[in-house]
């Protein structure tokens, strides 16, 4: 399956799109509703959406309950919507999300719980029990603490959105994705999509790596969140990863054909020994697996990209540490944007969002990866050796009847079974966040791959009531 028109998504033109027959006009003005709007992705997200070729404006409506970074991006999207020239495009701004959601038509959700209060917490009592993490935003400890935070409160918009909107489409950009997915999909019936930006960065860095222009590569690419693998890659008729895995084993053994690309072991290694190449970078990736981060002598060989950390090259502290700096940097660079002082006017990015709104608007289908219930395909199970009740990572086609998952069939048994390591983890995470319940979160990181290779159970059980007494206030409900 050739996938090069995903890659379209990185178009800086008009052209571009119409090469994908995307040229028709809206029919209609539309209503998006961005909740999280102080997020760093709302920038980008309505930039792109402002960028789609003949569309007919709308309204842009931002929630947030932080007032001051709601008021913020209000100003910012004011100024980018006014640049515009075309079509009128109108901005709200609520701290009540009820009071805009009423007509939606889509749904951006980039919401952070609690903001920075947790984020110690999650990293640092783990850390005290030898699990060094490097984000711990998606699995692990801080993974599954974060998805107790969220999930309730993702529920509570789902369920507004139901009463209040029943016939919007949900493109959910929050982590942990796989939880919140799974737990939507088992507790709702809005439609809703999770959407990374994994897949397109690694179909392009492949392509780089590779040598080949990016339009021309043939991949086939599907798992889950953050493991999923490019199952098929070639070129001209000819498979890459020989060459890819020749290079790779040059960079692992000290001895790279290029002394600047000696990175990205993790992933790497993986390509090597379990034969296809994962979406997520290597730092990321070393937390689902307990091969990397367990001893200092694996962290030093393989985790070695540059995120500064509680020592050399170990990036045990990376999100803890970086997340704050990155949370004020992004506020300094908004202010600057509103007073002109730096530029708006971006290139159209590969996030699905825009190219999502501008199939179904124009009814000409476009190819993305989306999260979604293995269940959810029209021929049944989606990745056929994955467990239905699951969220998966695979191809979905989008038109003016939404979203549309494509049957993957079968992973390759070692590639199955590596996800397979992160669903129980995923499954138990998503149930204690719905059912509020501290035993089953206690075995959802008993389950962790990286956990389990750090710790005993009895280690792990007193490692998660730490972690429930320093966010006590956090977690409501809790028995």
């Amino acid at each position: 399956m050739a996938q090069s028109e995903i890659l379209k998504g990185t178009a800086t033109d008009t052209q571009d799109a119409r090469e994908q027959g995307l040229e028709g006009r809206f029919l209609r003005p539309i209503r998006v509703v961005v909740i999280g709007a102080g997020s760093n992705f709302t920038p980008r997200l309505v930039a792109d959406l402002l960028a789609i070729p003949d569309n007919a404006g709308g309204t842009i409506a931002l929630v947030d309950i932080d007032e001051a970074r709601l008021r913020a991006m209000e100003q910012l999207v004011r100024r980018m919507a006014g640049e515009r020239h075309g079509p009128k495009w109108n901005v709200e701004a609520a701290i009540n999300r009820r009071d805009v959601l009423v007509g939606a038509d889509y749904i951006l959700v980039c919401i952070e719980v609690n903001g920075l209060a947790c984020v110690a917490a999650d990293n640092d009592i783990p850390l005290r029990y030898g699990v060094r993490q490097c984000i711990g935003d998606t699995i692990g400890p801080g993974g599954v603490f974060k998805g107790l935070r969220t999930i309730p409160v993702f529920l509570d918009i789902l369920r507004d959105i139901e009463a209040l909107c029943p016939e919007a489409l949900v493109l959910n950009y929050t982590n942990p994705m796989a939880m919140m997915m799974l737990a939507a999909g088992r507790t709702t019936r809005t439609q809703v999509v999770g959407l990374c930006h994994s897949v397109q960065g690694t179909s392009k860095l492949l392509a780089d790596r590779a040598g080949v222009p990016v339009e021309e590569l043939d991949w086939e690419c599907a798992g889950i969140n953050h493991l999923a693998w490019f199952t098929r890659l070639r070129h001209g008729g000819h498979d890459l990863y020989p060459k890819l895995k020749e290079l790779a084993r040059a960079d692992l053994s000290g001895h790279p054909a290029n002394p600047d690309d000696r990175h990205d072991l993790v992933r790497k290694d993986m390509m090597v020994q379990f034969g296809a190449f994962i979406t997520e970078s290597s730092p990321h990736l070393s937390e689902y697996l307990p091969y990397y981060r367990r001893h200092d002598d694996s962290l030093a060989r393989y985790c070695q990209d540059n995120f500064p950390g509680d020592g050399p090259r170990t990036g045990s502290r990376y999100y803890a540490d970086m997340w704050p700096i990155f949370r004020a940097e992004a506020d300094r660079d908004r202010i600057a944007m509103i007073e002109g002082r730096k530029p708006v006017d971006w290139n159209r990015s590969w996030e699905y969002a825009s190219w999502i709104i501008e199939a179904r608007e124009k009814d000409r289908p476009f190819r993305i990866h989306g999260n979604v219930m293995n269940h959810n395909g029209a021929g049944g199970t989606l990745i056929t050796n994955l467990p239905p009740d699951t969220c998966v990572e695979v191809p979905c086609l989008v038109d003016r009847a939404g979203i549309h998952p494509i049957r993957v069939g079968a992973l390759p048994p070692q590639m199955a079974a590596v996800c397979t390591w992160s669903l129980g983890v995923i499954d138990l995470g998503a149930r204690a966040a719905v059912e509020r319940s501290q035993e089953m979160a206690t075995h959802a990181v008993m389950l962790d791959p990286l956990t389990a290779a750090c710790c005993t159970p009895e280690e792990i059980r007193s490692m998660v009531r730490e972690m429930f007494t320093a966010e006590r206030d956090f977690l409501p409900g809790f028995d």
